[in-house]
């Protein structure tokens, strides 16, 4: 139910699970259900027993059937407590708009007078004294949570809108949603991650494709795989932060001049943009959201060669228009374009492209750096976010991810208290650190790297969250867990070279781990102890070692 109006909570989201709603009246009432009074007084699972069969739905009267059979026999409304005082007591509708206000100000005189009141109506119709006072106070029990139905419907007939919408035109209808959340990125993360879910795929922002804002391919530049059109949504410039509606414009105008309405490659993009209107800033930007990596170059390359090809870009520019003109160049043999080539440089690694991402898009699009801690999640945490809805509360949970958005305030006393956001690939948590344990939190919460956060579920408000008893960096964890760091690899990938640069990052990341070598061939393997160069089992020298070897050979023990 992300993105359906009213139903996005994970309190709503888990009774519309409950409740399966099968016609509008069950989306009406589910709007009228989810507020705290329904809810504590297990009036909502009384409705959702009797929806499904597990509870039987009577009426004291068969008078009431009529008010209360689109409700399963429960008063929800305030317009069925009024429509039962008409029917029941003789109640005109003046008379029993005044009943609801009374009993929703619970004054004892109004309440008395409106009891003798329906009392005697009630008997005036034969109806027995001792059923009538029953449903008057069975009236006035529900009347402090009822809702008015004119509200809920109006509410429940947008979400069933929204969810067909949603059913029916899902990327148009998400994409639509991610424009409008465009300034809230945890919104917009929830949405990706629901998206990938339904099999959705979230294009990066290209300056050969993205439209202004959040968009759903054209036809013709839909792509299909085993014979089915793949669904997806294109990240939309407007999207990258220091890229304004401005350079914006003036890119999409000068894609739309070139031939077939695509940059050729990255030169013919350089060469097309008025530079009155697109800076340096937007450019890097552009380059760090990955808006440039259809024309084949790595990040690092275009960032670094940059001014160079905006200087040869524009030059290049320059001599085309005014050769347009020009006597001597109509004599001249036809100019080539110029050879322009970006300086060779080592690309980014993956957690400096991801950092990038965020700095400039506000999440991480093309990965996530928790991807590189799949084997530390599985060692050290218990759980991971998606997984602790089905946990109960108090339970003590540990969770391994990285810290996000932070905000620190203080209590009435005095003291200092944060609100953390936990991140792991496509899901976040709020983890609350209290006055007892903030200070000794802190140096974890705020170094940079994932940490390891034990606490229990708290389920009380509307959405889950953690309470923290600990955080712990997960360089310490490792340092703390760790004797061993393994290095298995193949008697073919150890080249001499890489031989070298395995000496050097041993080196540089010097500590106290053992570090051992498994050198595996075809029918057999060799284990050797390296003594000589102990090791500190950090997320880096991991990242730096796999990366040699182009796949995950470090194991740690």
């Amino acid at each position: 139910a992300l993105g359906v109006f009213q139903l996005e909570s994970s309190g709503m989201r888990k009774l519309l699970t409950q409740l399966k709603p099968s016609v509008i009246d069950d989306m009406v009432a589910l709007v009228a259900l989810y507020r705290p009074g329904p809810l504590q007084s297990g009036m909502t699972e009384d409705f959702v027993d009797r929806k499904h069969g597990r509870r039987e739905v009577t009426y004291a009267l068969p008078m009431l059937e009529p008010v209360l059979k689109g409700t399963y026999g429960t008063i929800i409304y305030q317009e069925q407590v009024m429509q039962i005082a008409q029917v029941m007591a003789g109640y005109s509708l003046g008379e029993a708009d005044l009943l609801r206000r009374a009993m929703g100000k619970k004054k004892p005189e109004e309440m008395a007078k409106q009891r003798a009141r329906f009392m005697s109506g009630s008997v005036e119709n034969r109806i027995d004294e001792g059923i009538a006072g029953e449903i008057f106070d069975l009236m006035a029990k529900f009347a402090a949570y009822g809702f008015n139905k004119a509200h809920s419907a109006a509410y429940g007939w947008i979400s069933y809108q929204t969810a067909w919408l949603k059913a029916h035109y899902r990327p148009e209808y998400m994409a639509a949603l991610m424009t409008i959340e465009a300034a809230n990125t945890d919104k917009v993360l929830l949405y990706i991650t629901d998206c990938r879910r339904a099999g959705i795929r979230i294009a990066p922002v290209s300056v050969n494709f993205s439209e202004l804002h959040f968009s759903v391919p054209k036809p013709a530049d839909r792509s299909v795989e085993d014979g089915q059109v793949v669904q997806s949504i294109r990240f939309g410039l407007a999207a990258v932060k220091n890229v304004g509606r401005g350079p914006i414009e003036a890119i999409l105008e000068a894609r739309q001049a070139q031939k077939g309405g695509r940059f050729p490659d990255a030169m013919g993009f350089f060469k097309s943009l008025d530079y009155r209107r697109v800076n340096k800033r937007v450019l890097e930007s552009l380059i760090k959201a990955g808006a440039l990596d259809d024309f084949g170059e790595s990040r690092a390359a275009m960032y670094e060669g940059l001014e160079a090809a905006v200087t040869t870009g524009s030059r290049q520019a320059e001599d085309e228009a005014a050769g347009q003109a020009s006597l001597f160049t109509m004599l001249a043999p036809k100019s080539r374009p110029v050879d322009f080539r970006f300086p060779d440089v080592t690309e980014w690694p993956l957690s400096q492209k991801l950092a990038f991402e965020r700095e400039v898009l506000g999440l991480y699009l093309t990965g996530h750096p928790m991807e590189a801690h799949t084997s530390d999640v599985d060692r050290y945490a218990s759980h991971r976010i998606d997984q602790l809805g089905d946990v109960r509360p108090r339970e003590e949970v540990r969770l391994l991810g990285l810290v996000g958005e932070h905000r620190v305030s203080k209590t009435r006393t005095g003291d200092r208290m944060a609100f953390v956001q936990l991140e792991e690939p496509g899901h976040t948590v709020e983890v609350v650190f209290g006055p007892d344990i903030w200070g000794t939190s802190q140096r974890a919460v705020l170094c940079g790297e994932p940490i390891l956060v034990t606490g229990t579920v708290d389920t009380r408000g509307e959405e889950l969250r953690l309470r923290a008893g600990s955080a712990e960096p997960l360089s310490e964890v490792r340092a703390r867990t760790t004797g061993e760091v393994w290095i298995r690899v193949g008697k073919d990938e150890l080249t001499e070279r890489r031989v070298e640069r395995l000496k050097e990052i041993l080196v540089h990341h010097r500590g106290g781990c053992r570090t051992r070598l498994a050198i595996q061939h075809v029918s057999w393997e060799v284990e050797l102890r390296v003594d000589e160069y102990p090791i500190e089992p950090s997320a880096q020298m991991e990242e730096r070692v796999n990366g040699l070897f182009g796949r995950q050979v470090v194991r740690l023990r």
